[in-house]
């Protein structure tokens, strides 16, 4: 399907304040120790200040780069959540990335005081060199870090996890129950699975995904096996682009789903 232009992005929707959850805590945590503390305007984004007037600076490890819709879209989705005053877009897999037309893009990580790993059409089972510079930074990075769907494998990868590889792919909205009773609907979209979480423990389960989300015992790191910056406009972007079919985007039924960004990190808590 040839690609075409690409609609301006929509601007991000209110959410609920008691949705931020685990990660907004473990984010307190570190930000308490750093000095700092969180001010949360409009409910749905992560707001510091600190005595020294520091910044927030958040570091996207960006692995859908050179795609217009789960890359620039999708992690525009992303920092809509974040109150970040500087973004960093790290893309160790390509050179060839797109032109977003927002954050700084940097040739290695940078000092950041959150993290955020996406999906990635890559696989974990497939392992390449680059990975390791991710996993690397993983087991370092001493502040919050957040995995999305590729983020969630690897992240478990480098806490002793296992990952296989399903032989069908998994496109669709499906039902996410954490472990204190939540329930969400989110988007689906990944083959690979992680079957042992090693140090991480299980949240929150799915049919077909039985560790859909994870999170370290003692670090402020969670993971999301689904995505949850998949909203309808990031859909639509997909759709209008090319990167997704119409048959692709008739799995994804708007009136079903029930995550997002925001909402993911308090699943589990």
């Amino acid at each position: 399907m040839a690609k075409t232009d690409c609609p301006p992005l929509a601007m991000p929707r209110p959410c609920s304040s008691d949705s931020l959850g685990f990660f907004l805590f473990s984010l307190a945590i570190y930000v308490q120790n750093a000095k700092m503390k969180i001010i949360c305007h409009n409910s749905d984004k992560v707001q510091f200040m600190s005595s020294h007037d520091a910044s927030m600076r958040l570091l996207v490890v960006d692995l859908l780069a050179e795609r217009e819709a789960f890359g620039r879209a999708g992690v525009q989705e992303i920092i809509n959540h974040f109150s970040a005053d500087e973004v960093f877009l790290w893309s160790p897999h390509t050179d060839q990335r797109l032109d977003y037309g927002y954050g700084i893009v940097v040739e290695n990580p940078v000092e950041a005081d959150a993290i955020v790993v996406t999906g990635s059409r890559r696989n974990v089972t497939m392992w390449e060199a680059w990975m390791d510079d991710v996993v690397a930074l993983v087991r370092s990075a001493e502040v919050p870090i957040y995995g999305i769907c590729f983020g969630h494998q690897i992240i478990a990868h480098a806490f002793g996890g296992r990952i296989i590889r399903s032989t069908e792919d998994s496109h669709f909205v499906g039902e996410v129950k954490g472990s204190d009773g939540s329930t969400v609907f989110a988007s689906f979209a990944h083959q690979e699975h992680v079957v042992d979480a090693g140090e991480l423990e299980v949240v929150a389960s799915a049919a077909h995904c039985k560790i859909a989300e994870c999170r370290h015992p003692t670090r402020p790191i969670y993971t999301v096996q689904y995505h949850p910056e998949a909203v309808k406009e990031v859909l639509d972007v997909a759709l209008a682009c090319g990167d997704m079919s119409e048959n692709e985007r008739s799995a994804y039924e708007d009136q079903l789903l029930t995550t997002d960004v925001s909402i993911a990190f308090g699943l589990g808590a």
